[in-house]
């Protein structure tokens, strides 16, 4: 089988494309599909064995990958890896800015320690990468960024370090798609809601509840897929996208409308199957998180 991508083969061919946090969730699908669009695509993560199964998968699915090991919080880090991708590879076309990771815990909670992790993860690391790409390639070259935060324009309660943090990268975005226009790069956004991604496993056991109810609050009814934020992020690299730089574009079922007094109007289980909204099931290696498996509930 091969990636159900919407977008035209070939539509990335000969390009590199750069993915952090590509070694699971999101970023493993966002790899999967431009590499199936033709893309040479290289993951960044961490943990090399899941940089090596997911450059194992791409390889076998008939596309092109490679991997690079850095942890993106430290800046001579990514100064060093970005270097040697352009060594190796000569260019980066697009950069998909995924790395992330954040924990439940109310504000009073959290340690300096604990905010400036999560704020180094989800925004000073993806500053960092987006600034290599830019000063050793991309102002050269021109090319594309597209920042992956998340649902946070309610705030994000219980999750304040993270809120804060994907806050600050919208605004990054707004800034650098003005600063570096002038070199022919485009910078936007990404906001994925609840997405039934095998991120959630991440999350302790004792939040599978919480996680399942979620749905209860989105107008759409259900959970988004890998696939549909993957394919939001791919159109926002693509040429069709020429004239889009400083947007941030929310993948979540419009949960941010909802508003207190308003009587909630979930799209029942035969709406869900219209084809408006339908979840659209390209990523053909999609995981389901273990949370939403029957033997957990």
């Amino acid at each position: 089988m091969r990636y159900g991508s919407v977008f035209a083969n070939g539509l990335f061919a000969a390009k590199v494309m750069l993915v952090t946090g590509g070694g699971s969730g999101i970023g493993r699908c966002v790899a999967h599909e431009l590499a199936a669009l033709g893309a040479h695509v290289v993951v960044i993560g961490r943990k090399i064995e899941k940089l090596q199964a997911v450059t194992a998968e791409i390889v076998e699915d008939g596309g092109s990958a490679s991997f690079f090991v850095c942890d993106i919080r430290h800046e001579d880090a990514v100064k060093q890896t970005i270097a040697a991708l352009v060594a190796c590879l000569g260019r980066i076309d697009g950069l998909v800015n995924n790395a992330g990771g954040q924990y439940m815990t109310p504000l009073e909670a959290i340690s300096a320690k604990g905010w400036e992790a999560v704020i180094n993860t989800n925004l000073t690391g993806g500053f960092l990468v987006a600034r290599e790409c830019y000063l050793q390639c991309m102002n050269k070259l021109g090319g594309s960024i597209v920042n992956v935060v998340a649902d946070m324009w309610g705030s994000m309660p219980g999750m304040g370090h993270s809120g804060a943090a994907r806050a600050g990268m919208v605004s990054f975005t707004e800034t650098a798609a003005i600063e570096w226009a002038g070199k022919g790069v485009r910078v936007n956004a990404v906001a994925p809601g609840y997405i039934a991604s095998s991120g959630m496993d991440n999350y302790p056991p004792e939040m599978a509840p919480m996680l399942r109810e979620m749905t209860k609050t989105v107008p759409l009814g259900r959970f988004g897929t890998e696939a549909e934020t993957s394919a939001g992020i791919v159109f926002l690299l693509s040429p069709a996208a020429a004239f889009i730089s400083g947007s941030t574009l929310r993948i979540d079922g419009a949960r941010p409308q909802v508003r207190m007094g308003w009587p909630m109007r979930i799209a029942s289980a035969d709406a869900q199957q219209r084809e408006a909204i339908r979840p659209f099931q390209g990523f053909h290696r999609a995981r389901t998180a273990k949370v939403f498996s029957s033997a957990q509930q």
